[in-house]
C-alpha cells in the first residue's frame, strides 16, 4: 500500500500542481473539417447630427482539407463552398444582396462571388495556428474578375485591385489568422497567458488565456487593442478599438469547434467629394465560427 501511494503521489502531484499542456494543431492527412461562418458588422458615421448606419451581413461554409504535414507545417486546403451578402444602408436601402450558390447570370455581383466557390487555394499552417503563406489567392481573384464580364483592360485592372484587398493571397492570410492564429509556443496552465498580433486592414495585439480545459476541450479568452486604417480610392478610415475572442477547441486536433468574436472601433473616415472633413465613424462587429463536420476521408 504505501509502494501504492508513492507511486500515485508524483502522478497526481504532476497532474493538479503543475498541469503542463500543449496546445497546438495535430492535424492528420486527409482530415476534413467544414466551418460555419457568420458575420455582422454595423459602420455608423455622424455628419452634422444626421446618422448613417451601413449593416453588412455574412454567412458561409469553409472547408480545410488537410493535404499533408512538412515537419511542424501543415498544408491545408482552403475552399469556399457557399457565401451570402447582404448590405443595407439606412438612407439607400438594400445595396447588395447576393447567395453565391444561386448564381444570376444579370447581376454582376451574384456572377463574381458564384465564381469564388469550390475554388480551393492552399494555406501553410504552423502548428501555433500562425498562416506562414497563401498560394492560389491571386489566381482566385484574376478568376472572380474575369467572371465580371468586363471587357475593357482598365476596368477590369480596377475590378482586380479591389478584389485583391478582400481575396488576395496577403488578404486571405490576414483574414483567417483571426480564427486560427490562437496558441502560444510553450506549455500552459490553466490561468496562464500568452501575446500575439497579426497585422492587415484589421491590426490585432492579443493577449490569450487559458480558461479551462476537460478532456477533450480547452476554453481560451482573448483581448484585444485593433486598429484599423483603410485607404480606398475615394474612402479613408481610421480608427482603433478593442476585440473581445472566446474559444473551444479540440485538444485532440487544436482545431476550433466553437469561436465568437466582438469586436467596437471608433474613429473617423473622409470621403474624395467631401474633401478633407472627417467623419465620426464607429464599428461594431461579431462573428462566430463553428465547426459542423469534422471527417477523415481516405482516397
Amino acid at each position: 500500500m504505501r509502494h501504492f501511494f508513492s507511486l500515485l503521489f508524483p502522478v497526481l502531484f504532476g497532474t493538479f500542481s503543475f498541469g503542463q499542456t500543449t496546445l497546438e494543431y495535430n492535424l492528420e492527412k486527409d482530415a476534413v473539417y467544414t466551418i460555419k461562418q457568420e458575420a455582422k458588422q454595423v459602420i455608423t458615421q455622424e455628419l452634422d447630427g444626421a446618422t448613417h448606419e451601413l449593416t453588412n451581413l455574412i454567412d458561409g461554409i469553409l472547408e480545410f482539407r488537410v493535404l499533408g504535414q512538412r515537419d511542424s507545417i501543415y498544408d491545408i486546403s482552403l475552399t469556399f463552398r457557399d457565401l451570402n451578402l447582404k448590405m443595407t444602408s439606412s438612407i439607400q436601402g438594400e445595396l447588395m444582396n447576393v447567395s453565391a450558390r444561386e448564381v444570376d447570370e444579370t447581376n454582376m455581383q451574384s456572377q463574381i462571388f458564384h465564381s469564388l466557390l469550390d475554388k480551393p487555394v492552399n494555406i501553410a499552417l504552423a502548428k501555433n495556428g500562425d498562416i506562414l503563406e497563401v498560394k492560389g489567392g491571386n489566381a482566385l481573384v484574376a478568376e472572380m474578375a474575369e467572371a465580371s464580364g468586363l471587357e475593357d483592360e482598365f476596368s477590369l485592372n480596377m475590378m482586380k485591385k479591389s478584389l485583391e484587398k478582400e481575396f488576395g493571397s496577403e488578404a486571405l492570410s490576414n483574414s483567417y489568422k483571426q480564427m486560427t492564429f490562437i496558441y502560444p509556443k510553450k506549455k500552459v496552465k490553466i490561468g496562464s497567458q500568452w501575446k500575439n498580433e497579426y497585422t492587415g486592414k484589421l491590426q490585432a495585439k492579443n493577449v490569450w488565456t487559458l480558461e479551462n480545459l476537460s478532456s477533450e476541450t480547452a476554453s481560451i479568452s482573448g483581448l484585444a487593442d485593433i486598429t484599423m486604417d483603410v485607404t480606398e480610392m475615394t474612402t479613408t478610415m481610421k480608427l482603433s478599438g478593442s476585440q473581445k475572442t472566446r474559444i473551444t477547441t479540440d485538444l485532440n486536433s487544436g482545431f476550433i469547434r466553437k469561436m465568437s468574436v466582438e469586436g467596437l472601433s471608433k474613429g473617423a473616415s473622409t470621403m474624395a467629394q467631401m474633401g478633407d472633413q472627417e467623419i465620426p465613424t464607429t464599428i461594431e462587429s461579431t462573428i462566430s465560427y463553428e465547426l459542423i463536420a469534422p471527417e477523415v476521408q481516405t482516397n
